[in-house]
């Protein structure tokens, strides 16, 4: 079983502009010269942790991590304003200019997943591979599972305390009913409605129930961000058109790829991962059967470590 490679600091960081509101945090980590790897972070909202420059060998990855707008060190945090997929996906490529970086290899999970492959298929030229984790293709059935019907029944105990701060007339729609808490004028609402969402997300992520998990998501500073943002995103579907990821797909078709998804993930059903590969010949899909959605579940850990190492060899 693997683990994660031991704990190093970044050899540079940035707080790039991009635009009159928003700054955007960089580091990088690892070797300068090494293959170049752009972690993206889920959620949306939750940001980047230090365990996450872990997934790839610091010898030969230059490994490049950014906190979205809004998010982690970025600033201003927790901003909806200016905020969309169409400017995400503009930032990872003036991140990649401004960093003199030809062709990269993304990795991306959940919502990373799902900006991953939305900027593959716009910028395939600079792509050179593709490692996803826990699929998550922002469709209307996508977001109502784990917000409407769905999940809900799998965790019906965790779900009661998700719904619970919320009337039962307004039951029927809750993002909306969220999102208008989380941007109300009372900061103690807001953070109580904050804890709760990111509870329900946390509490659903793993096989078996962990307290690491639940302490990093409901963290102040992470959980205001992930909620108010997950609902800004999730109320306009991520910006996406329906199944834009899927109908995209012949885009990718000259790009390697490995899809890593938990067999029981209960936050992005493993059917996402199958409809993904089905359409991309190019991708290995590897079912973990002992584990759910989360990065931190040792089985997920040991898939990816073992998968970026083979891509280091790949394009060394």
């Amino acid at each position: 079983m693997r683990t994660l490679y031991p704990a190093i600091k970044p050899f540079q960081t940035h707080l790039m502009k991009m635009d009159e509101i928003h700054h955007v945090y960089v580091e990088e980590c690892g070797n300068p010269e090494g293959i170049p790897v752009l972690f993206v972070h889920g959620g949306p909202g939750f940001g980047c942790s230090e365990r996450d420059r872990c997934f790839f060998d610091p010898e030969r990855y230059h490994i490049i991590l950014f906190d979205q707008r809004g998010v982690g060190r970025s600033t201003p945090h927790a901003e909806i304003q200016n905020n969309t997929t169409a400017l995400l996906l503009d930032d990872m490529e003036i991140l990649r200019k401004n960093l003199g970086i030809k062709k990269w290899l993304l990795f991306g999970g959940s919502w990373g997943s799902t900006l991953s492959l939305v900027y593959a298929q716009q910028h395939h030229r600079q792509v050179i591979g593709i490692v996803l984790r826990g699929v998550f293709l922002c469709r209307q059935r996508d977001i109502d599972w784990l917000y409407k019907e769905g999940a809900g029944r799998i965790f019906p105990d965790y779900w009661q305390q998700f719904v619970e701060p919320i009337p039962e007339d307004e039951r029927g729609n809750l993002l909306s009913a969220y999102y208008t808490r989380l941007f109300s004028d009372n900061e103690l609402a807001r953070m109580n409605m904050a804890k709760h969402w990111a509870s329900w997300e946390a509490c659903a992520a793993t096989l078996r129930p962990s307290g690491d998990v639940i302490d990093a998501f409901t963290h102040p500073h992470t959980a205001l961000s992930m909620a108010r943002l997950s609902s800004h995103y999730f109320m306009n579907r991520g910006f996406l058109e329906e199944n834009q990821i899927l109908n995209n797909m012949s885009l990718l078709d000259s790009i390697p790829a490995t899809v890593i998804h938990g067999r029981y993930d209960m936050v992005c059903p493993l059917d996402n991962a199958l409809s993904l590969v089905d359409r991309w010949p190019q991708a290995e899909l590897q079912v973990i059967r002992d584990a759910g959605h989360s990065s931190a579940e040792s089985s997920i850990i040991d898939a990816i470590v073992r998968t970026t190492d083979q891509y280091a060899k790949k394009f060394e």
